[in-house]
């Protein structure tokens, strides 16, 4: 998959204008036999103003860099994007976002520019990912009139897979974030806070990894979904 998804970069970049996202696809994807110890990957996690992907909107973004096996904290980063509505008001009371601390966040062109930029070459963490591949998707294509094509490691999907290859009963519950990290005897951080559940989502892979690889490592196509 890996491999058919760095054709299509290449084809996207053929046609793709000068600008962040050029400038994105202008980074080969990692070779998915690679040992996946040896690739860089950046873990994401986004907070919306709701889980529709036709009509909601990114409130912030978190990411950190992990390199190989060892999470690089100094790459850190959390940021609050402006929108151009006021946040409904459960959504404010799960993420903590509110409509003034919005109004002095950025754009979102500036937001996904700095993230893109970071990306470039790096395989993306995220747990239940199919909300921040949509999202960031669906910002592309907005700001620039193109999704956006990337290799994703879903924590999520990982864990699903274990249960069921080792048979194991599980609830839909079981498969959250912060109870997967309980499982794995990981810090528990604040929930819905792009930045520390983008940190949990990283240590959540480098546990589920570790519980895989016996020592000699694995291809990084083991861990793509």
């Amino acid at each position: 998959m890996s491999r058919l998804l760095d054709w299509r970069r290449r084809w996207e970049l053929r046609r793709t204008p000068p600008g962040p996202l050029r400038s994105y696809l202008e980074h080969p994807f990692v070779p998915p036999k690679t040992d996946y110890r040896e690739v860089d990957y950046l873990a994401i996690d986004l907070e919306t103003t709701g889980l529709d992907l036709a009509n909601d909107l990114i409130l912030s973004v978190g990411y950190v860099w992990v390199r190989g096996t060892s999470i690089d904290l100094s790459s850190a980063r959390h940021r609050v994007v402006r929108i151009d509505r006021s946040i409904p008001e459960a959504t404010a009371i799960i993420h903590q976002i509110t409509d003034d601390e919005s109004a002095e966040g950025s754009e979102l062109a500036d937001v996904l520019e700095e993230l893109l930029e970071v990306l470039a070459g790096k395989v993306m963490i995220a747990h239940h990912a199919r909300i921040e591949r949509g999202f960031l998707t669906n910002a592309c294509k907005r700001l620039w009139k193109q999704g956006l094509l990337m290799p994703v490691v879903d924590t999520q999907t990982l864990a699903y897979r274990t249960f069921e290859r080792r048979q194991t009963p599980f609830k839909a519950s079981d498969l959250r974030l912060h109870a997967l990290g309980d499982r794995y005897n990981l810090p528990r951080y604040s929930a819905h806070n792009a930045l520390s559940d983008a940190l949990a989502s990283a240590e959540l892979f480098l546990a589920q990894a570790a519980y895989r690889d016996n020592g000699d490592g694995l291809p990084l196509r083991d861990f793509l979904c």
